[in-house]
């Protein structure tokens, strides 16, 4: 115990961290396996364990002992005993119950007969049973078709299960990387790429096969999904957020492995075709024709002996999805995110039913190594103007985000951002059409929204891509699968309140690294004395988890007037 440490443990299991202190750094090492950053005032950063935080750390290898040892060295004060036993209890629940198949079927599995009956107690939990639990049993048959429910019912009571049972191979399919692609260049996995295609397969590259890898917008994440349907060599099915993010993920496969056009299928709204490896929508899957109606494109899911399903950006997962993936246990499933926050809180269900996060690659480590650019991030405070301002006062509470964000005096802002950052390829991203209208007459720069024809879309960030074009403005349509590899300055006029997900989303349009080497600059427009503050400290949590630095600033006539404070 040390006054001079950095950590406070407090007996709610919050944890406080003095962002200023040198020993920072350790303290964070120790920290991110295990918590979440809830809060960011000036230097002192709050911090909570949650189940899945304490979940995934266990399933990664991490245990109680070492993670308590860890935090020990860094707090000021000890340990309180209850934040101890939470750790203790959380990471001892994982692994009590395991699933496992043998000759006579499935069953649940666990050491101590009584926690088998106490699980028969949970008629959510009972009903997936084939049997009943006898005093000496150690173990209960499951029903097939009950495997994710029973998964999904027991981690919702806080008793995760380890999936043991093994998957089916599926459809063979020969496939491989080429070795030199479609452009000429060699093609080979980053390292990182690999750490993540091993962590997903596990040590013998057959008992693993459910999971999440968590890597940096901009890191190649399509590349691991790539990596692993080339080493299981099976028929794959592939989940999107878009149809934008469809084009892409099918170009990457003809452009770098062996698979032909014939081998790979586009199945959106204005394509059905399923072949060895198909590419569908998140919304061609949830589509139905009433709110009591069914699901007709489920059938995608039985159309084919699919051996993976990879679902890109999966924090973004629909909760019908969700009730789907529960049916596909049998098969391996892989999750690609940049974060794997939800807004809607069902992290439990991702780690149920979609698996651990097996892998992460720090985004200050893709930094350092070169793979993705450095990037200073500013929060601008902007003056609301007296008749906005008033508007604002007057307006009901669900009315006044929206005119925060389209504030009329972050023209003005934008126009010299453009200015100071002349000649570097930027990207302009707000969350509402009539502001990004309005910046796109008064500036004269291109817009791009969903609702323009993809073909057009694509024809803008080409250009964009070969210089053409010096600045874009974005809707929403840029927060997934944008490949804009040479933008270097994105200013954020307005987003969705304080969605880590998207600052993630934003930030990452421009972490590709830059042929001159240069940094990128990250800016989000913030109107003074309002939500947008409040919001944006939610948002600015996940750059500060990511370890980078940012600063806030405040705008007047003349530009920046000087940095109102500093967070790391």
């Amino acid at each position: 115990m040390s006054s001079s440490l950095p950590l406070w443990v407090q007996s709610d299991g919050t944890l406080l961290l003095d962002a200023r202190h040198p020993l920072c750094e350790e303290a964070l090492n120790a920290l991110r396996p295990i918590a979440e950053l809830t809060k960011r005032p000036g230097h002192l950063h709050t911090y909570r364990m949650t189940p899945v935080s304490l979940w995934n750390a266990a399933a990664n290898g991490e245990n109680a002992d070492s993670v308590v040892e860890k935090l020990r060295r860094v707090a000021r004060f000890g340990i309180p005993v209850s934040v101890e036993r939470e750790i203790r209890e959380r990471m001892g629940s994982f692994g009590r119950f395991r699933l496992r198949s043998g000759p006579e079927g499935l069953y649940l599995t666990s050491d101590v007969p009584d926690r088998l009956r106490m699980a028969f107690e949970w008629p959510d939990a009972a009903e997936c049973f084939d049997s009943s639990p006898e005093n000496s049993e150690i173990r209960v048959a499951v029903k097939p078709d009950r495997r994710g429910a029973l998964k999904s019912a027991l981690a919702a009571r806080g008793c995760p299960v380890v999936d043991e049972a093994g998957f089916r191979s599926g459809g063979s399919l020969a496939v491989g990387f080429k070795e030199i692609n479609a452009d000429g260049q060699s093609v080979s996995l980053r390292s990182y790429q690999r750490e993540a295609l091993d962590a997903f397969l596990g040590p013998d590259r057959n008992g693993g096969g459910s999971g999440v890898a968590v890597l940096p917008c901009g890191a190649g994440k399509t590349w691991v999904g790539m990596a692993a349907l080339a080493a299981l060599g099976c028929e794959t099915l592939i989940l999107t957020p878009n149809a934008m993010s469809v084009t892409q993920w099918i170009r990457e496969l003809l452009r770098n492995t062996t698979l032909g056009e014939e081998e790979v299928g586009e199945y959106t709204g204005s394509s059905k075709q399923v072949r060895p490896v198909t590419v569908a929508t998140y919304q061609v899957l949830t589509y139905r024709r009433s709110k009591t109606g069914g699901h007709p494109h489920w059938k995608l899911f039985e159309d084919r002996d699919w051996g993976l399903i990879i679902y890109d950006e999966v924090h973004l997962l629909p909760a019908p999805v969700f009730r789907m993936t529960a049916d596909l246990q049998a098969t391996r499933r892989l999750g690609l995110t940049a974060t794997l926050v939800r807004e809607d809180g069902r992290e439990t269900d991702v780690f149920a039913l979609i698996g651990p996060k097996r892998y992460e690659l720090a985004w200050k480590r893709g930094e350092r190594e070169g793979w993705i650019a450095e990037a200073a991030c500013h929060e601008i405070r902007v003056p609301l103007p007296e008749p906005a301002a008033r508007q604002y006062r007057e307006a009901p509470p669900r009315s006044r985000h929206r005119i925060a964000g389209e504030n009329p005096a972050k023209a003005e802002v934008v126009r010299g951002l453009l200015v100071r950052h002349a000649g570097m390829p930027t990207i302009v991203i707000g969350q509402y059409l009539n502001q990004l209208r309005r910046l796109a007459a008064e500036l004269g720069l291109p817009l791009v929204t969903g609702s323009m024809p993809q073909e057009e879309r694509k024809k803008l960030f080409d250009r964009f891509n070969r210089g053409e074009i010096g600045t874009l403005l974005v809707s929403k349509v840029a927060n997934f699968a944008v490949d804009l590899p040479d933008a270097a300055v994105a200013i954020q006029v307005s987003g969705s309140y304080g969605s880590r997900q998207e600052e993630a989303q934003r930030l990452g349009r421009v972490l590709r690294p830059k042929k001159s080497g240069s940094a990128a600059s990250f800016y989000t427009l913030v109107s003074e004395e309002t939500d947008e503050v409040e919001f944006s400290r939610n948002r600015g949590r996940f750059l500060v988890e990511q370890g980078y630095a940012y600063s806030v600033d405040v705008w007047e006539a003349a530009g920046v007037s000087g940095a109102e404070g500093a967070a790391t």
